[in-house]
């Protein structure tokens, strides 16, 4: 192996208190959960999941290059004597072991992001800003979980400069352990909503449980909270009594560190100026929305906390881009035209869908053209949910929607609280939807599609793509 191995073998086995048999080579380029994805040269964890057991897959991921694979010894005799092999008790226990090795061997500064909206682009926007100062390791996708945090800890290279960590929940003791795993100088909580209702008795409770991530803060850390949220005095008061004693507000509230002094949002962008932490800063942020200038106070603030220079941390923020099914935009080529594709199908709750309504309303459209939204339905709200669904009506008559088209029973409900005049389409889920969402688009059209991962809008986000030719939409704003 040319390059510095992430992990020697030695290293692994001794972390994960794992015996070695085969002949592993002496190190390995990366980590995965995955055969179908695994790289050659890296080490493939047979994790079991709620519908595949990793161990399954073992021999295809030797057969495509692993290094090697860690299975549990009660599984051991499904392989070749000869196969490389680390065995453990437990995989995910063993990984998680790993992890902890990995993060008492780093040195870099480590951010922590959690929240009820905007977990994963704020994580992203951290990696854009800290990337441009230093090596900088982030979680991938929206690994956040049980064992997306061990196996984003535990890729984590031992030269790296700064290290950022998404931490999810939707169950009371879920951060805890993470968090502690993660120890970081520096936690965000991005915003505390009413989501995932049906686990929590309200949303104290959901701010409650965001604050576990306190729990793991290293000595003289640091947290950054919402000053304009609601719940960022019980947030406070938490931080306090655990003993941290620099709590950094953000917010267009007059006392945020970290403070809004003007926006001017545009259709694919923004322009900010901020206060941060008592430096005056104006700078463009590649994304549109206010709750994503709004996050970018965060950003700057934890980047500062953590080192890094705040002049160049602004300036990169212009280089932020919406990922895939969180807003990523495709212009289409549709008859006699071209409409635009907002892709915000990844996940959806009431706080993310209104940003997202917000979005689109700010989107530019043609001379005949329509802002259209197709929405599926916001899942884990609880018996709160049918009242959620339908105070959405606010939202689409405050950003001037002129089309809705809903699928989903929960989405019927919103469909129901419509005029007239903005019904476009309904059915019950987002397969049998996707033919009158396809049939709908016109030249000029600027069209959000969006709902929670089980409502599956990115069936219909496939069918766009597949009937009309696109390419990405470039950011041509002056700002």
């Amino acid at each position: 192996m040319s390059a510095m191995p992430l992990w020697t073998s030695s290293a692994m086995a001794a972390a994960m208190r794992a015996s070695i048999q085969g002949v592993p080579p002496e190190g390995v380029s990366g980590l995965s959960i995955d055969s179908r994805t695994v790289a050659p040269g890296e080490a493939y964890f047979a994790i079991k999941g709620d519908v595949h057991d990793g161990h399954d897959f073992v021999a295809a991921a030797l057969k495509a290059g692993a290094a090697l694979a860690v299975v549990e010894a009660a599984q051991r005799g499904k392989f070749a004597a000869d196969a490389p092999l680390l065995v453990v008790d437990d995989v995910l226990a063993g990984l998680v072991d790993l992890a902890h090795a990995a993060r008492a061997r780093l040195n870099a500064q480590v951010i922590a992001v959690t929240g009820s909206v905007g977990k994963t682009s704020t994580k992203e926007a951290l990696r854009c800003v800290l990337g441009a100062q230093g090596e900088t390791h982030a979680s991938a996708a929206s690994f956040n979980n049980h064992w997306g945090v061990p196996l984003s800890l535990a890729r984590c290279p031992a030269t790296a400069r700064f290290a950022i960590f998404e931490i999810g929940m939707n169950h009371a003791g879920e951060i805890q352990p993470l968090v502690r795993m993660v120890r970081p100088h520096v936690a965000i909580i991005t915003t505390v909503e009413p989501v995932h209702l049906e686990f929590f008795a309200g949303i104290e409770a959901i701010a409650d449980a965001k604050a576990e991530i306190f729990e793991g803060i290293e000595p003289g850390g640091a947290v950054v909270l919402n000053r304009d949220n609601a719940q960022f005095a019980r947030l406070q008061r938490r931080a306090k009594e655990l003993g941290i004693a620099r709590i950094v507000s953000f917010g267009a509230d007059q006392k945020s560190e970290a403070r809004l002094i003007d926006v001017s949002l545009h259709a694919t962008c923004s322009a900010v100026h901020a206060d941060i932490l008592g430096q005056d800063v104006t700078y463009k942020l590649g994304v549109p929305g206010r709750h994503m200038a709004m996050n970018s106070l965060a950003v700057l603030a934890a980047a500062a906390l953590a080192g890094a220079d705040l002049a160049l941390a602004a300036l990169s923020l212009s280089q932020l881009e919406p990922t895939t099914g969180r807003g990523a935009r495709r212009v289409l080529e549709v008859a006699s035209g071209e409409a635009t594709l907002i892709d915000e199908s990844y996940n959806a709750n009431p706080a993310s869908m209104a940003a997202a309504l917000n979005v689109l309303g700010q989107a530019q459209v043609g001379p005949h053209g329509r802002r259209i939204a197709i929405l599926g339905d916001m899942l884990e709200l609880g018996p709160t949910g049918p009242a959620l669904h339908r105070g959405l009506v606010d939202a689409i008559k405050a950003n001037h929607i002129d089309l809705v088209y809903c699928c989903g029973p929960l989405m019927r409900n919103l469909w129901d609280a419509l005029s007239t005049g903005k019904r476009g389409g309904y059915a019950e889920s987002a397969a049998s939807l996707e033919a009158q969402a396809v049939s709908a688009i016109r030249a000029g059209d600027a069209f959000m599609i969006k709902g929670s991962l089980g409502s599956k809008m990115k069936t219909i986000v496939n069918a766009l793509e597949k009937r009309f030719p696109g390419r990405t939409a470039l950011d041509e704003a002056a700002v």
